[in-house]
C-alpha cells in the first residue's frame, strides 16, 4: 500500500512540477512586461531564486542538523545539474541564444563565485590551516558578493526600464498584473510542492528497491532538489524565454553559492571533505567547458545540448563508481 502511495504522489508532484512552471514562466515573463524590464532580469532574480528554494530548504536544515557534507554536496551537485543538464535538455528540445549581457557580466560572475569558493575551501593549501573549511567570516564575505551581484542586477534592471520606455513601443501584456503575480506565486508553490513530492516518493521507492542510502542521495535528492530549474527551464525555452531560461540557470548557481552556501556556513561553519574538493574543480572545468559553448555563437545547439547531457551522465557514473 505505501509503495502504491509512493507511485501516485510520484505522478502528482511530476504533474505539479509541469503545470506549476507553465504557470511560473507565464506570469514571471508578463511581470517583466508591466514593469518594462527585460526578461533576463526576471530570469536572473525572481525565477533563479524561486527554483532554488529546494536547495535553499535541504541546505540550511543540513546545515542546522551538522550534515555538512549533504549541505555542500547538494549545492555543488545541483550547479553541475544546472550547468550540464538543464541547460543541454533546453537546448536539445529547442537551441538556447545568449545575450551579450549574461556572455561578459553574469556567466563571469558566475565563474569568479565558484572561484572564490574554491580558494575560501582550500584552506591547508591556501590559508596555512589545519583542515578544510568554510568559516562564519567566509560565509560573511560571499554574502557581501551577493549584494554587490543584486545591487549589479538592480541598477541594470532600472537602465533597462528607462530605455525601454524611451525607446520602445508599449507592448500589451497578456494578463493584468493580480493574475500575473498570482500565476509567478502559485506556480512557484506548486513548483516546490511538486519537486518535494517527486524526490520523498523517489526515495522511498529506490530504497525499496534495495537502493542505499549514499546513492539515493546523490542521484535522487541532489537531482530532485534541481528539478524546479530544469522544468522551469525547459518551459521557458519551449515558450521561447530563452532569456529566463539560461537566466534561471546562471542566477541560481550564482544563489546556489552565495546565498544558500554562505547562509549554511554562517549558520554552522563547515568542514570540507576532500571528495567535495574534487567535485568544486570538476564544477569549474564545467563551467569554463559550457561557456566555450557559450561564447562560440551566442547561443547552444542542440548537438552541444548533447554533449553537455551526456557530460552530466558521465560525471554521475564517476561519482557512483567512486
Amino acid at each position: 500500500m505505501e509503495m502504491v502511495l509512493s507511485f501516485v504522489l510520484l505522478v502528482i508532484g511530476l504533474v505539479l512540477l509541469v503545470k506549476g512552471a507553465d504557470f511560473f514562466v507565464e506570469g514571471s515573463s508578463t511581470i517583466a512586461k508591466f514593469l518594462k524590464i527585460p526578461s533576463i532580469i526576471i530570469g536572473l532574480t525572481i525565477v533563479a531564486f524561486g527554483t532554488s528554494a529546494p536547495e535553499a530548504s535541504v541546505s540550511i536544515i543540513a546545515s542546522l542538523n551538522g550534515s555538512n557534507d549533504i549541505a555542500i554536496g547538494n549545492v555543488i551537485g545541483s550547479n553541475m545539474f544546472n550547468l550540464l543538464c538543464v541547460v543541454g535538455i533546453s537546448a536539445i528540445i529547442m537551441p538556447v541564444s545568449i545575450k551579450n549581457q549574461i556572455i561578459f557580466k553574469e556567466y563571469p560572475f558566475m565563474l569568479m563565485s565558484t572561484l572564490v569558493l574554491a580558494l575560501m575551501s582550500y584552506d591547508v593549501f591556501f590559508g596555512n590551516g589545519t583542515e578544510n573549511m568554510l568559516s562564519r567570516s567566509d560565509g560573511l564575505i560571499l554574502l557581501v558578493i551577493l549584494g554587490i551581484f543584486l545591487y549589479s542586477i538592480i541598477t541594470s534592471a532600472l537602465k533597462s526600464r528607462k530605455e525601454t520606455v524611451e525607446n520602445t513601443e508599449e507592448e500589451k501584456p497578456k494578463h493584468s498584473m493580480p493574475i500575473s503575480i498570482l500565476f509567478t506565486i502559485g506556480g512557484l508553490a506548486a513548483i516546490i510542492l511538486g519537486g518535494d513530492f517527486v524526490v520523498d516518493s523517489a526515495e522511498k521507492i529506490a530504497l525499496a528497491f534495495g537502493m542505499s542510502k549514499t546513492l539515493v542521495g546523490l542521484t535522487i535528492v541532489a537531482v530532485g532538489t534541481s528539478l524546479p530549474e530544469l522544468v522551469t527551464s525547459i518551459v521557458a525555452a519551449k515558450k521561447g524565454e530563452s532569456d529566463i531560461a539560461i537566466g534561471n540557470v546562471v542566477g541560481s548557481n550564482i544563489f546556489n553559492i552565495l546565498f544558500i552556501l554562505a547562509t549554511s556556513a554562517v549558520i554552522t561553519p563547515m568542514g570540507i571533505n576532500s571528495l567535495c574538493l574534487i567535485d568544486l574543480i570538476i564544477l569549474i572545468v564545467i563551467s569554463l567547458f559550457a561557456y566555450g559553448f557559450c561564447i562560440s555563437k551566442k547561443s547552444v545547439s542542440r548537438i552541444e545540448g548533447i554533449i553537455l547531457t551526456a557530460a552530466y551522465i558521465a560525471y554521475l557514473a564517476y561519482a557512483i563508481i567512486r
